[in-house]
């Protein structure tokens, strides 16, 4: 039997509603609603907004927070997080991500789109905690050919298990890069997602350094060489897309890809920071935000990528209209739900119930002026009280299930890595 909620008397679209959630899905938004036996929330001094969509994000390197600080992104991938995560294990990863999820839950996020290790314990985690997310096998050969027949199988035998995922945990392929995967596996895994339908998520053009290679290498950028080997299409998800010129908008945009852009990971590691959101909004591109892994940005806080997308966006561009606000909230919620094909990031009847609640009695939304410029420029994320996801109550007062737990096991866990 499914179960119903009704939140009461929440600011919702600037006025107080009443929100009826049935099963997984918002039944009826409006005022003075009646639900006998429903679980009710109460909405006072609240407002309600999408969970946020984490659309680039490496979750269990919650448990490499810190350790590669002030490097390059080339000298950290090889030198300090490629060799660490040699050692990673079922173990790890599952309470890795269930550390993610955690934070996650915390700071407003209901979906992710995750690119990592040991993808069964990533599942394992991520269904327990009962979040929504999209998770890959990952593609990394570093060109060694040995290696080939191993993740053919392996892909095949993940996707295959996948069947027994349920509805929140959706299969992807992933693959890291152009410049770490060889021609040939770009090419299998690019094949592998079309013919089953698949999400593929990449990094691509995350420094200028890539690029300039990619032309030394191919004769071509990495957005160029990839639509040459066939690989881009609407499904594919590409992290980064810092480094793109006017060709290369042009086309990602015949081709139709998502774009995800990280801008708090782009500014640690010096990547850059001038991201193109304007020409990929007027190219028609969805453009959506992503965290990264806590490696490299150390949180996976989302209202704090908005606020630092739209500062940069206003600082390089000179122009304090470069970010308007409702694109801003688009970004993080909506265009997620488009991208990944699901009906989240909209708050209406009929969507998927995936809620965040915020509490305002506190300073930061005193007086309330503007609801939306006092979340994304004057709170943080403490101001997340209740999380609904998929029609169920997943965080409420701040409090998660089982929190002490997570916390206990990775702090025991971690050291295994170092």
């Amino acid at each position: 039997m499914e179960s119903n909620i009704l939140i009461k008397g929440v600011l919702l679209h600037d006025s107080k509603q009443d929100i009826l959630i049935k099963g997984n899905r918002i039944e009826k938004i409006g005022v003075d609603i009646e639900c006998s036996g429903a679980t009710l929330i109460d909405g006072k001094g609240k407002a309600a907004i999408p969970g946020f969509v984490n659309m680039h994000t490496h979750a269990a390197m919650t448990l490499m927070r810190g350790i590669g600080e002030d490097m390059t992104l080339m000298d950290w991938l090889y030198n300090k997080i490629w060799p660490t995560e040699q050692k990673l294990d079922d173990e790890l990863v599952y309470w890795g991500t269930k550390l993610a999820c955690l934070e996650m839950l915390k700071t407003g996020t209901t979906c992710f789109n995750d690119q990592y290790w040991n993808l069964d314990a990533a599942v394992k985690a991520t269904s327990e905690m009962g979040m929504r997310s999209v998770q890959p096998y990952v593609i990394l050969d570093l060109g060694d050919n040995a290696k080939w027949e191993k993740i053919k199988r392996e892909c095949t035998e993940a996707w295959e298990r996948s069947r027994e995922w349920g509805v929140l945990n959706k299969f992807s392929v992933g693959i890291h890069a152009p410049y770490s995967v060889s021609e040939h596996m770009l090419e299998w895994g690019s094949d592998f997602a079309k013919e089953r339908d698949l999400l593929l998520h990449i990094h691509i053009s995350e420094t200028e350094k890539e690029n300039l290679e990619s032309i030394e290498k191919h004769g071509l950028t990495p957005t160029a060489y990839l639509d040459e080997i066939g690989l881009l299409n609407s499904k594919v998800i590409a992290a980064h897309c810092l480094w793109i010129d006017d060709k290369d908008m042009q086309i990602l945009a015949d081709r139709n890809v998502k774009v995800v852009h990280n801008i708090n990971s782009n500014l640690k590691i010096a990547s850059g920071y001038k991201f193109r959101y304007k020409e990929f909004k007027d190219a028609g591109l969805v453009v959506t935000l992503g965290t990264d892994g806590c490696a490299s940005s150390n949180n996976l806080d989302m209202l704090e990528t908005m606020k630092t997308t739209a500062l940069v966006q206003k600082g390089w561009r000179g122009d304090p209209r470069a970010m308007p606000m409702d694109e801003l909230l688009n970004l993080a919620t909506k265009n997620g739900g488009i991208s990944l094909g699901l009906e989240i990031g909209e708050l209406k009847e009929g969507s998927l119930a995936d809620i965040s609640l915020i509490d305002m009695d506190n300073y930061a939304f005193t007086p309330n002026i503007d609801f939306y410029a006092n979340l994304i420029y004057s709170a943080n994320s403490s101001c997340v009280d209740t999380v609904i996801c998929d029609g169920k109550v997943l965080m409420q007062n701040r409090y998660v299930n089982g929190e002490e737990d997570i916390l206990w096991n990775v702090n025991k866990l971690f050291k295994k890595l170092l």
